[in-house]
């Protein structure tokens, strides 16, 4: 892999800061190295004594990187891209989004309607639209912070080369696949609303083991190692979940028992309800101009 783009992230919230944390504790970049763009000035403090590049101007960010990743939320993302468009070259940046819901193509006519709007001069950067403007649709979640997210990229417009670097980069803080770009908003719901939803399923598990006799910060930590455990099996093995639920499923037993009792209250049901909704609300956080 060639040396590494500088990179601007556009948002320090919470998916842009992890994303920059994640990439300096795999040891891609350096803290310094970073641009962050913040308009809250407490939290610009805040990323600043981390050792990023903090600033309130999304031009400077953009001019002193290479690649310049979209981390801001889906109804603030039209401005953003408007407010920067002089400054994307499309022969210098490569850009990536982890906004949900906004298409490659989406990005590529804001740029470039904002980009019309006030320069000379700007046919190479309009010549081939698709092309030019590279964008790389990433969806990753929280766990990012600490090198454990799951990751799905798409593009409809990218080198082969720059999906590539956006991969490399990706997978240095998780896993990635690879996916058409129709399927990112479901990827939205599994992966990054889903990390809420398993989290929501610990900490249920964890109420049961308190009401069941432990005290609250034992039963936090054996239902959090439970369930990386049964993670890791599935991930490790690559076997499905009903075969290992096989193997702690005897007749007549306690485990089966506790199975159906969740199943007749609806727990599949709801967990596949839930992603499905979440999926539906995310396609329409987005709204083209």
């Amino acid at each position: 892999m060639k040396k590494l783009p500088k990179i601007a992230i556009l948002g320090g919230g919470n998916i842009g800061l992890s994303l920059a944390k994640g990439l300096v504790k795999a040891g891609k970049y350096q803290a310094a190295d970073i641009f962050i763009s913040r308009k809250n000035k407490t939290r610009l403090e805040e990323i600043s004594k981390l050792g990023f590049k903090a600033t309130e101007s999304n031009a400077e960010a953009v001019s002193g990187s290479e690649l310049v990743v979209l981390a801001v939320l889906p109804g603030q993302l039209n401005d953003l891209l408007k407010s920067i468009a002089l400054k994307i070259d499309a022969k210098k940046h490569l850009v990536v989004s982890v906004v949900s819901g906004a298409g490659t193509r989406d990005i590529c006519k804001n740029l470039t309607s904002g980009n019309d709007r006030g320069q000379a001069g700007t046919q190479n950067f309009r010549t081939g639209l698709g092309k030019e403007i590279q964008v790389v649709r990433a969806m990753p979640n929280t766990a990012i912070a600490i090198g454990e997210s799951m990751t799905c990229i798409a593009s409809s417009n990218a080198s082969p080369e720059n999906i590539s670097l956006v991969k490399y980069l990706f997978e240095s803080v998780g896993q990635v696949i690879e996916i058409p770009e129709e399927h990112m908003t479901s990827a939205t719901a599994l992966n990054a609303c889903g990390i809420a939803f398993f989290l929501r399923a610990i900490r249920a598990a964890s109420q049961g083991g308190v009401q069941i006799g432990f005290h609250a910060g034992d039963a936090l930590k054996m239902a959090s190692q439970t369930a990386k455990g049964a993670a890791s099996l599935l991930l490790f093995s690559g076997s499905h979940p009903e075969g290992e639920i096989d193997k702690v499923t005897s007749p007549q037993g306690c485990t089966i028992a506790g199975l159906n009792e969740m199943e007749h209250q609806g727990f599949s049901s709801a967990l596949i309800k839930g992603i499905t909704t979440s999926a539906a609300k995310a396609s329409g956080l987005y709204k083209k101009e």
